[in-house]
């Protein structure tokens, strides 16, 4: 089997209302997506993180640079062919975007090879640990708006009511005007339902410190990405000083990106990003990486219905941490907010939400071949921008 083709294709509309989290609102919805081609016939799709702007300037990488280094190679070489990539870029970029590029192509690879086998990507790494997968409801994300409060308190109760056991929102607005936010979700979704604050690195760490302690009287169950990712020091210092979790991950890049910030114990939850740290294969060694170092692994998802199918496949085949007779399971992060990218992309559509409402909080693992996350062509040349 050899590649034929890749083909990079960013998907884009208008959202009706204008979105953001601490460091910008956008007003459109992006997708970046990957498809592979083979000399039989097996296509495979993959994701790559980073919207907007980030996935034209990833697009261009990912025809331009990666396709002519892998095409006429077979795909379901996949470390030969990260290494292969990885090596040549070295001196380019270890980080950011050549990473994100090759991520979404990797993934398209691990798609084919489930293809091929005619079986789950979970079963080539390793066989499920678990029939159902827990999901927690993303949302409350910012808005420019003077009622931010009482949009956030509604917006709580509808992801609970909606069967979600857990939830997770955005702050970053100052101390204190996150801790209003965060008391009217409090209030408003009670005592039972977990809640988690995501700051998207808007703080020092000793205004994260501050406010981390308003956080665990309000019982959050994990402070996400309180200070800049670069900040090491801060991270183990906020580890040290609050009781509540201090998360973080997504804007790692590799096994030696996430090196230090897992050997130093610079969080509590690692949030690896698979779309954007460097595709399934590096995904498994940071995995490993965190299993090395008792770190629990709750993965960051962000992105279309590509994103959310394939951390389905990586959480079904996370091994029980530490292990026991009732663990703690993983969860699947998933964004609640409009997202045509996420409902209507696939031919057979993941139906996260109903499976949410029915079960009361968990989805079931696929069963189809690959990854499962065919996109419906015409849905593709419909949204498609250059």
């Amino acid at each position: 089997m050899r590649i034929t083709a890749i083909k990079s294709h960013v998907l884009q509309y208008d959202l009706d209302e204008e979105l953001g989290y601490s460091q910008q609102y956008y007003a459109k919805r992006t997708a970046h997506l990957v498809e592979v081609e083979t000399d039989e016939g097996i296509t495979g799709w993959g994701e790559c993180f980073g919207g907007g702007a980030v996935a034209f300037a990833n697009k261009t990488i990912v025809e331009r640079v990666i396709a002519p280094l892998v095409v006429g190679m077979d795909p379901r070489d996949r470390e030969v062919i990260w290494h292969k990539v990885y090596n040549l870029l070295r001196d380019h970029g270890q980080k950011g975007m050549p990473i994100q590029a090759l991520s979404g192509v990797d993934i398209a690879l691990w798609d084919i090879a489930g293809k091929a086998c005619d079986c789950p990507v979970y079963q080539l790494m390793g066989g499920a640990f678990r029939e159902r997968i827990p999901v927690y409801g993303y949302g409350m994300m910012l808005q420019r708006k003077n009622d931010l409060a009482r949009r956030f308190a509604e917006e709580s109760v509808k992801i609970r009511d909606a069967g979600f056991g857990a939830m997770k929102m955005k702050i970053g607005l100052g101390p204190k005007a996150d801790i209003e936010l965060v008391e009217a979700v409090r209030d408003a979704i009670g005592d039972d339902t977990g809640l988690m604050v995501d700051a998207n690195h808007a703080y020092t760490t000793r205004e994260a410190v501050s406010l981390g302690r308003a956080l665990e009287k309000l019982d959050v169950a994990w402070f996400e990405e309180p200070v800049a990712p670069e900040d090491r020091q801060g991270y183990r210092d906020l580890c040290e000083a609050l009781d509540l979790n201090i998360a973080g991950g997504e804007a790692e890049f590799t096994r030696w990106g996430f090196r230090d910030l897992v050997g130093g114990r610079c969080v509590d939850i690692l949030q690896p990003e698979v779309c954007g740290l460097g595709g399934i294969t590096e995904y498994l060694k940071v995995l490993a990486l965190a299993q090395a170092h008792f770190v629990p692994v709750v993965n960051h998802v962000w992105g279309s219905a590509v994103a959310v199918g394939t951390n389905l496949h990586l959480l079904a085949a996370l091994p029980d941490f530490p292990g026991g007779a009732h663990p703690v399971q993983p969860m699947l992060e998933y964004d609640t907010t409009p997202n045509r990218f996420r409902e209507e992309l696939l031919q057979e559509p993941l139906r996260i939400s109903e499976q949410v409402k029915a079960s009361g909080g968990s989805v079931a693992l696929p069963t189809k071949a690959g990854l499962g996350v065919d996109p419906d062509p015409d849905f593709i040349r419909h949204f498609e921008v250059n």
